[in-house]
Parts: structure tokens; C-alpha cells; sequence
């Protein structure tokens, strides 16, 4: 199937899964994320070799489909096949743990993964580092900061566009933490 009908498949799919929900801090659709996360995965395929992007746009679409939606893995097998569900997965937090070790051990999920899906999270992160919501306070945007340095860290070798996005990212975020 041509890239156009794999990605077209994947947004109508998580289109209706996430049709109610917003981009937090926002009144824009979630669909805006998930369009921004896979091009910068398509973006990255430009600059990485052996990269299989047929796969890793399905899987930017699709990234939060199982964390924040009802949707089962089951269902998302049934529809896009094991390896994208597998891959949806290792990016979805396990909210049995605690919310500290959730990230990090989605990360080591990840690391387990074809390089795609790490470039998936490091497109995720890249594409939230945008201003952050006027609710938040200085804690919870230090906090954001840090764990952006931490999926940096862990999928460093994931790939190298992408790191370097991520990287300019957090350096300008820091203009949004307050000093005393």
C-alpha cells in the first residue's frame, strides 16, 4: 500500500478515536498533534537511512490511540496488524504504575522496538515542546523540561535528526522556566 493510503487508513482511524478530545491548553483538534508528530517523522525519514516510513507514520498517527482512547489493543491488532500494535503500545504508558515511572518505562519498552518507534517518541516530545498551557505552574513546566532531557538521554542512537530537533526544543523551552 502507497504511503498516501497507509497514512489516510491511520487518520481516519485515529480521527474517530480521538474526535472529542482537544490539544491540551487548547480549542484545537487532537488531530493537530497527531499530524504534527508524523511530519516530523516524515521529515526525519528525509535524513535517516533504512527507515521504514510506511510504518513509522502509521505509528505517529496512531501513537496515543491506546493511551488516551477506549480503543483495545485487540482492535487495533485487527486493523493495523501486530508489529504498529506492538508499536502503539511500547509508546502508551502502563497507568498501573506510578505516574513517575510511567515515562521511563515506556522508554525502556521502546528501546526494545524498531528504530521508527523511538523516532516516533522523539517526534512526540519534539512536538509538544511548544509553549506550555498557561495553567501550568513553574514546577509542572521544570518538571515537562526534564523529562524532554530524559527521553533524549534514553533513545539517544534512536535518531540523530531527531535528537538534534529535540535538543534545539528544550534549549528554547528553558525561556519558559522562571529563575529565582
Amino acid at each position: 500500500m502507497e504511503l498516501q493510503s497507509l497514512y489516510q487508513k491511520a487518520i481516519a482511524f485515529a480521527g474517530e478515536k480521538h474526535r472529542d478530545q482537544k490539544v491540551p491548553g487548547t480549542q484545537s483538534s487532537y488531530l493537530l498533534h497527531l499530524s504534527n508528530v508524523a511530519m516530523e517523522t516524515m521529515i526525519a525519514a528525509r535524513h535517516t537511512d533504512h527507515f521504514d516510513l510506511g510504518f513509522a507514520v502509521q505509528v505517529a498517527l496512531l501513537h496515543d490511540v491506546l493511551e488516551d482512547t477506549n480503543t483495545t489493543f485487540d482492535e487495533l491488532q485487527a486493523a493495523f496488524g501486530k508489529k504498529i500494535a506492538d508499536a502503539v503500545l511500547a509508546l502508551s504508558k502502563n497507568e498501573a504504575l506510578e505516574p513517575e515511572a510511567q515515562i521511563p518505562d515506556s522508554l525502556e519498552r521502546i528501546k526494545l522496538q524498531p528504530k521508527e518507534v523511538w523516532a516516533v517518541k522523539l517526534a512526540d516530545r519534539t512536538s509538544n515542546m511548544q509553549p506550555p498551557p498557561a495553567h501550568w505552574d513553574n514546577n509542572k513546566r521544570i518538571g515537562y523540561l526534564l523529562m524532554a532531557c530524559v527521553i533524549l538521554s534514553m533513545l539517544k542512537g534512536g535518531n540523530h535528526y531527531l535528537e538534534k530537533r529535540l535538543e534545539e526544543k528544550i534549549l528554547a523551552y528553558e525561556q519558559y522556566i522562571e529563575t529565582a
